[in-house]
């Protein structure tokens, strides 16, 4: 197998034995396939001890090894080590699983190898049915534009950038941002802080993103965001831009969409949506009544590696306005040139609307993971997970030893250990507990001041089997650091 991979003197990097190459790639798929199966006899995650970080502290290779060996490291001093989210007891962050599916769509996505920049091929018109589809759903008229990016952080700088495109006109891009009100934009004091950055990396300035409060559901206090706007108008700035949040980070909050909608409507703000994980939502019938207003954005960003289950990356950004959206990002460059026949064809192309001229074909596992899959099912999926978030919250509440943190409105629980002298601390130390025991992960935040275990619910293969598994380790090591800390005190 050495001779096949490692350099030979130049010429092509194909394999010199194609049959030797198909064994060991299927040996490789089988792997995959047996890590996927049995998942759940692994731990979640489990530390890095130091002799594997070594590993990768060495120096680039000048000469190539044996594609079995370097095989075999992946397998010994990769794999084993990852951050565990295609787990079912991974509950850490709001990353989805995976599936087969889409790791097998990502490997005829690589051996295609098309860059979906622009130029007339049939993975852009994929990437388009996409578009479509998506438009479908979120109630956007059929010429809305959309595209596929690395994940909701850039998928709202993008919408940001569109409205500030339309606040300013043609000027900013050539001229940059003149002297004028200053544009001033909103969100909820419960939003992802991409928001923030974004409008720092737009030039606006992180100061002039108003943070609104939240009421006791963990929402955008919308009458404090009418007064905010109204303040700035009357102090000569220029609100422009309101960013709704469906599936806030801390507590899976969904803002009240409808309310905002008209806020913008009335102000002649720019509506946007960060929908990272709750915006496919509208996949679950149940769930739709949450999102009721969504179909009136300007704008929606939405990671179909969160709970559409697509490996990541997958973000993706859909706008409303496609002609302003063109209008944004589109290039006159002589090698951009287009025509009406030949490879060079088919303009508009996704360069167009977006900053990215090399791109991935990222589309491709997120339409194998709908076709295969299907909208209704991937939404019963998304369903459970919301279903099994009030399970937990039920059982929580059942405990004396615990308490809840926050209502429970998608499929994020944020919970807390009673006891102990300093709560937070002895939280922090339960989280570090269950991780490292490979049992289960969570992760923490804080909500209103108190430092919560936060379980987020995303992985298609979690079942009540693993929600009892965590409460039951929490519940354990939970008495154990209480026996521990009385006998200390003794």
């Amino acid at each position: 197998m050495g001779k096949n991979i490692q350099d030979t003197g130049g010429g092509t990097l194909d394999p010199d034995d194609w049959e030797q190459f198909r064994a060991q790639g299927h040996k490789m798929l089988d792997d995959m396939c047996d890590y996927l199966q049995d998942l759940r006899a692994r731990p979640v995650w489990q530390p890095i001890p130091d002799e594997v970080r070594a590993v990768f502290r060495a120096g680039m290779p000048a000469r190539g090894s044996d594609l079995a060996e370097v095989h075999q490291t992946f397998m010994r001093q990769i794999l084993p080590y990852t951050v565990g989210n295609a787990h079912p007891g991974f509950f850490g962050w709001v990353h989805g699983g995976g599936t087969p599916v889409g790791m097998l769509a990502d490997m005829l996505a690589a051996g295609i190898n098309a860059n979906l920049g622009g130029r007339d091929h049939i993975p852009v018109e994929v990437e388009r049915q996409v578009v479509r589809w998506m438009a479908d759903l979120f109630g956007f008229p059929a010429q809305a534009s959309g595209l596929f990016v690395t994940g909701s952080s850039m998928a709202n700088m993008i919408a940001l950038l569109v409205a500030r495109y339309k606040a300013l006109g043609p000027e900013v891009r050539s001229h940059g941002i003149q002297q004028g009100p200053q544009l001033v934009a909103y969100t909820s004091a419960g939003a992802h802080g991409c928001i923030a950055q974004a409008m720092d990396l737009a030039g606006l300035g992180s100061t002039f993103l108003r943070k609104i409060p939240m009421n006791s559901r963990f929402q955008m206090d919308t009458t404090a965001l009418e007064v905010a706007v109204t303040a700035d108008r009357q102090a000569g700035l220029r609100p422009f831009f309101v960013a709704a949040t469906a599936g806030t980070v801390d507590v899976g909050a969904v803002d009240d969409l409808r309310m905002i909608a008209a806020i913008a409507a009335r102000d002649s703000l720019w509506f946007h949506v960060d929908g990272a994980y709750g915006a496919l939502g509208m996949l679950a019938p149940a769930l739709r009544p949450l999102l009721a207003g969504i179909e009136r954005a300007d704008s929606i960003a939405c990671d179909f590696h969160k709970w559409g289950q697509v490996p990541y990356d997958a973000g993706f950004v859909l706008v409303r306005d496609s002609a302003m959206h063109l209008d944004t990002f589109a290039s006159p460059e002589s090698y951009l040139r287009r025509d009406a026949r030949g490879m060079a064809a088919g303009s508009p192309w996704p360069c167009d609307f977006g900053p990215d001229l090399s791109r991935g074909f990222r589309a491709l596992k997120t339409w194998f993971t709908l076709q295969v899959y299907g909208a209704d099912r991937l939404g019963q999926v998304i369903n459970e997970t919301c279903v099994l978030a009030r399970y937990l919250a039920e059982r929580v509440e059942a405990r004396p030893e615990l308490e809840l943190l926050a209502p429970v409105a998608l499929n994020v629980v944020c919970l807390r250990y009673l006891g102990g002298q300093d709560a937070d601390a002895f939280n922090a130390a339960l989280v570090a507990d269950l991780q490292e025991s490979g049992i289960a992960a969570p992760s923490a935040t804080t909500i209103r001041g108190q430092l919560a275990i936060r379980v987020a619910i995303v992985n298609h293969r979690s079942g009540r089997q693993d929600i009892d598994r965590l409460l039951t380790a929490l519940l354990n090591m939970g008495a154990a650091r209480l026996r521990k800390h009385i006998t200390e005190q003794a």
